[in-house]
C-alpha cells in the first residue's frame, strides 16, 4: 500500500475519532434533555407490546391507548406514594448508618487485634469504606428523584411515541430506497430488542418483589427500596445483583446484626442465581448476551456521561446497539464481539456449517 493512500485512511480514522469525541461531549452536555428523552424511548419500548396487542384483541386504537396510559399513570402513582416517603426517610437517615457502620468496624478492628491482626481503623476505612455504598445509593435514588421532576415530559413524549409506532414502517418504506430488505432488517431489529426489553423488565420485577418480600420477611428497614434497587440493578448482568445487595447488607449489618445479614445475603443468592442463570436463560436464549468486560465497561461509561440513570440503562443501551449490529451482515462480527463466548461458538459452528 502506497504512503498516498495510507494517508487518507489515517485521516479518516482521526475525523471519525474527532466526531466521536465530539458527539459524546455534546450528549454530555445536554444530560438534562438527552436523559428524560432516553427514558421516554425506553418505556414506549416496554408498553408497545401491551398496546398492540389490545390492537390485535380488536380494541379500536384510541381505546387501545386510553388503556395504555392509564396503566401508566396507575403505575406511576402506585411508585411515588409507595417510594415518596421511604426515599426522603432514608436520604435523612444516611449519616447515622454512616456513623453505625464505622462503630462496627471498630468492633471488627478489635476483634483483629485481639487475633494479632494489629491494624487501625483509619487504615481499614481507608481500604474499605461501607459508608460510600450506602451514599451510592442515595445519589442514585436522588438522581431518579430529579428524573421524577421531569415525569410530566416524559409521559407526554411516551405517549407521542405510542401513537406514532404504527407510522414507522410506512415512513421507512417511503425514506429509503430498497425498503423491503432494509424494513425486514428493521422489523428484525425491532423484535429482537421489544423481546429483550420485555423478558429482561419481567424478570427484574419477580427479582424486585422477590427480594422485598424476602427482606420485609427479614424486617429490614425501607424494603420496597432495596426491592426497587434489586428491579433496576437486574438490568446490568453480573454485576448489578451484587451492588444491588451491598448497600442492604450493610444496613441490616447495623440494624439486625451479622448473622441476620447472612440470611439476607443468602435470600439474594437464590433469588438472583434462579433469575440470572435458570430463568432469564431460559427465555432469552444465548444469543441476547453480552461479555461481562463489556457490561463493566457500558456501566462506567454509560453512567460518567447520563449520571446515575445512565448507569441503570448502560445495558439496555449497549444491548440496543448489538442487536443493530447484528441486524446487518457487515456488521455482525462487531455484534459477536460485543457479546459473551458462547454467542461467538455459536456463530463459529453457523460458519463451518
Amino acid at each position: 500500500m502506497s504512503q498516498a493512500s495510507q494517508r487518507p485512511r489515517a485521516v479518516s480514522i482521526l475525523i471519525t475519532f474527532a466526531a466521536f469525541v465530539v458527539v459524546v461531549a455534546g450528549l454530555r452536555a445536554a444530560e438534562p434533555i438527552v436523559v428524560p428523552f432516553l427514558l421516554s424511548i425506553f418505556l414506549a419500548i416496554i408498553c408497545a407490546p401491551p398496546l398492540f396487542w389490545l390492537e390485535r384483541r380488536g380494541l379500536p386504537k384510541w381505546l387501545a391507548m386510553l388503556a395504555v396510559i392509564s396503566a401508566i399513570v396507575v403505575v406511576a402513582l402506585g411508585i411515588t406514594a409507595l417510594l415518596g416517603n421511604s426515599i426522603n426517610d432514608f436520604s435523612r437517615d444516611i449519616p447515622f448508618y454512616k456513623t453505625r457502620l464505622k462503630e462496627q468496624f471498630g468492633g471488627l478492628v478489635t476483634w483483629l487485634s485481639s487475633h494479632g491482626v494489629q491494624v487501625t481503623r483509619e487504615q481499614v476505612l481507608s481500604y474499605v469504606n461501607p459508608g460510600k455504598a450506602i451514599e451510592l445509593v442515595g445519589e442514585i435514588f436522588n438522581g431518579f428523584g430529579g428524573v421524577l421532576a421531569n415525569a410530566f415530559l416524559i409521559f407526554l413524549t411516551v405517549v407521542f411515541i405510542l401513537f406514532e409506532a404504527h407510522s414507522f414502517p410506512s415512513k421507512i418504506r417511503a425514506a429509503i430506497d430498497d425498503p423491503e430488505k432494509k424494513l425486514k432488517r428493521f422489523e428484525q431489529f425491532t423484535d429482537n430488542l421489544i423481546r429483550y426489553l420485555a423478558i429482561k423488565t419481567l424478570s427484574s420485577l419477580g427479582t424486585g418483589v422477590a427480594i422485598g418480600v424476602w427482606l420485609a420477611i427479614m424486617g429490614v428497614q425501607y424494603p420496597v427500596l432495596w426491592g426497587l434497587l434489586a428491579f433496576l440493578l437486574n438490568y446490568v448482568p453480573n454485576i448489578g445483583s451484587i451492588i444491588a445487595a451491598v448497600p442492604a447488607l450493610l444496613l441490616t449489618v447495623v440494624q439486625l446484626g451479622p448473622i441476620s445479614a447472612l440470611w439476607t445475603g443468602l435470600g439474594y443468592l437464590v433469588v438472583n442465581i434462579l433469575v440470572g442463570s435458570v430463568i432469564e436463560p431460559r427465555f432469552m436464549g444465548r444469543g441476547l448476551g453480552l461479555s461481562t468486560l463489556v457490561v463493566f465497561l457500558s456501566l462506567v461509561f454509560w453512567g460518567w456521561l447520563l449520571g446515575p440513570v445512565g448507569m441503570l440503562l448502560s445495558v439496555p443501551l449497549t444491548m440496543t446497539m448489538k442487536i443493530a449490529l447484528d441486524s446487518s451482515e457487515e456488521t455482525r462480527w462487531l455484534a459477536v464481539m460485543l457479546g459473551p463466548e458462547s454467542s461467538a461458538q455459536m456463530e463459529r459452528k453457523k460458519g463451518r456449517s
